[in-house]
């Protein structure tokens, strides 16, 4: 229905105007991460809904309550800087609820009402039971009747937008020699350590491949990203003759992975792994000390689809550029989430 929602209005003729019926409106609950907002606004944007995210917080008490049978009262329901959600104005007029991540699962799951299905993306680590479909990795290790699995995470880059990207990228990007070579560079999080150390060797390894190679070098970091480590990138690939994008200006995040030859991402980010083999290049998975099995899980996956490689611990530059198509699970679980909610 959110595909092709049309109403026939009168007019002075005889002949009938179609007029769009409005969208349907999506309320988005989760923490205020980069990821979780990329996962699930992608997920309203590319199921045609308008969604408006709100950033949630709850204490470790709410989230008590509100995975339990009987949540503790209406109190629970606020949104990372107080508000009340249960009156929110974008609640009320929403039509579906999505929520992400552990925390955002839980206001999701209580907000939940006949008329306002709820998504959920990842695993809730709660009944799957309180919510109408959820969309999550394979790697999540999770099944049911309401649960639908893809290999990538959701995102938001279309085929037609990467498209639009890359015309409007290539331009810009035309003065620089080919090859060109982008990394994507994260930060530490509770699972992987990106340092000043791990920034040095990945800058190394990029310069390397440059002097290889030649062409061009394009790293952009995330407000993640240690000052420290930052500072690292820039000592080693700027007089390299490299670039670093640090926040200055239009980010080029989007138009990279739509024309770089070669990219290299940080094993942190499962979104920006994603969003990267959504496009047409190469994708090398840089290491970070740390552990996480099921992002192991992820990358291995993606290694078996010949989608991505990862740098080894002795190697001193990125592998030759081998042939890849796109890889995108998103169109194909939204159209199951349309068939599962009707609209």
């Amino acid at each position: 229905m959110a595909s092709a929602m049309y109403a026939g209005a009168q007019t002075g003729s005889d002949t009938a105007e179609v007029l769009p019926l409005p969208r349907p409106h999506a309320f988005v609950v989760g923490e205020n991460f980069a990821g979780m907002r990329s996962q699930a606004l992608g997920l309203a944007h590319r199921a045609g809904w308008d969604g408006t995210f709100q950033p949630v917080c709850p204490s470790r008490m709410a989230r008590m309550a509100l995975a339990g049978p009987r949540w503790l009262g209406r109190s629970c329901l606020r949104g990372s800087e107080g508000q009340t959600l249960e009156s929110h104005a974008d609640l009320l007029r929403s039509d579906v609820v999505i929520s992400v991540g552990g925390k955002g699962g839980a206001i999701g799951a209580a907000l939940r009402a006949h008329c306002r299905p709820v998504v959920q993306i990842q695993n809730p680590r709660q009944s799957l039971a309180r919510f109408d479909l959820i969309i999550a990795c394979r790697h999540d290790d999770i099944s049911g009747p309401n649960v639908l699995l893809g290999r990538t995470a959701l995102h938001g880059l279309t085929p037609e937008e990467l498209a639009h990207a890359k015309q409007e990228w290539e331009p810009r990007l035309a003065h620089l020699p080919r090859p060109l070579v982008a990394a994507f560079v994260g930060g530490s999080n509770g699972r992987f350590q990106l340092g000043e150390a791990e920034a040095r060797r990945l800058a190394t390894v990029l310069v390397q491949t440059r002097q290889d190679e030649g062409g061009s070098l394009i790293v952009t970091a995330s407000r993640r990203t240690d000052p420290q480590a930052l500072a690292a990138l820039k000592e080693i690939i700027e007089p390299a003759g490299g670039f670093v994008w640090d926040g200055e200006g239009d980010n080029p995040y989007i138009g990279l992975i739509a024309c770089a030859d070669n990219l290299l991402v940080t094993i942190d980010s499962v979104s920006m792994m994603s969003e990267s083999v959504a496009g047409r290049a190469p994708v090398t998975v840089f290491p970070l000390p740390g552990k996480s099995r099921r992002i192991s899980e992820f990358v291995e996956e993606l290694e078996l689809a010949g989608r991505v490689r990862v740098l080894g611990e002795s190697a001193v530059r990125l592998p030759a550029p081998w042939y890849v198509t796109p890889l995108d699970d998103t169109a194909d679980l939204v159209g199951e989430m349309h068939n599962r909610l009707g609209f």
